[in-house]
């Protein structure tokens, strides 16, 4: 793997002209993206620090791709829920503070990370699931999602969450960590999504009993997107921990034995991808 550079990565964020009708994309390992859209940058579950195995943790399979303080271009940070490779304090206190324009949106659970980190509550956006919201050359909606409980709290927040972020008629799902569960069916039910970031890592009996709680399966992530009728699936969560990781030959079996004709892709970090329908 050719590990990115954080100045060059920085800089071709900035210079990336993006088109309307099509969406940047920048993987960042693990659950992490840049989304580029217009003129509107968005860092999503950004985990760029070695705070996990500082804390007794797995170690990286490879180095943080972009020094988060040098990060001044962060219009929108979304942090799905408050584990640390999706909320990181020494992640998002850093970021945010580079980026004193940026809005961070995340669960109440996610707040309380990043006031630790520094972050101030007027920064701090807590969603309600089902409400589009304008930010910038976006919209986003916030999606529940279930890790392994669906839990929303009687004002319509969820501790989990996914979010549907549509720009320039490009809508991406990005469903945090997640079981497949009914009312996340429910929520996604006749949206018309281009491209579907699912976790592949999986879980089981041995991994669960660590407190390393998982995701879909690939097979899971391949149903999920062919019932939503995604153009793109790209498989994520299942690049940075040896322990927590699946073969990622995995993912492109379940396609090509459930869904020949599903485009599907996996992104090394740093690398760019660019949906134009």
């Amino acid at each position: 793997m050719t590990q990115p550079n954080s100045s060059l990565l920085i800089v071709q964020i900035e210079q990336l002209l993006v088109p309307p009708g099509q969406l940047a994309f920048w993987a960042l390992g693990q659950s992490g993206f840049v989304i580029k859209g217009g003129t509107t940058i968005a860092y999503i579950d950004p985990y760029l620090s070695d705070s996990i195995t500082a804390a007794g943790g797995p170690s990286r399979r490879f180095p943080v791709p972009i020094d988060p303080s040098t990060i001044r271009h962060a219009d929108v940070v979304f942090a799905t829920h408050e584990h640390m490779d999706h909320a990181d304090g020494p992640t998002l206190g850093p970021l945010l503070a580079a980026s004193p324009q940026a809005t961070l949106i995340t669960s109440a659970q996610g707040s309380e990370v990043a006031q630790r980190a520094g972050v101030a509550a007027e920064r701090i956006t807590v969603p309600y699931l089902g409400q589009p919201v304008n930010l910038g050359d976006f919209t986003y909606t916030a999606v529940p999602a279930a890790h392994y409980k669906h839990e929303v709290d009687e004002k319509g927040q969820a501790r989990w969450m996914g979010f549907l972020i549509e720009c320039g008629g490009v809508r991406i799902y990005h469903s945090g960590d997640t079981v497949l569960f009914p009312e996340l069916l429910t929520a996604l039910k006749g949206q018309r999504i281009d491209v579907a970031l699912l976790p592949i890592n999986g879980r089981d009996y041995f991994r669960d009993q660590h407190d390393i709680i998982g995701n879909l399966w690939p097979r899971e992530a391949v149903d999920l997107a062919v019932a939503i009728g995604a153009r793109v699936l790209i498989g994520t969560h299942n690049d940075l921990f040896e322990e927590n990781r699946v073969n990622s030959g995995m993912l492109f079996d379940e396609v090509d034995r459930r869904a020949p004709w599903q485009r599907c892709h996996l992104l090394q970090p740093g690398e760019l991808y660019l949906y134009a329908g």
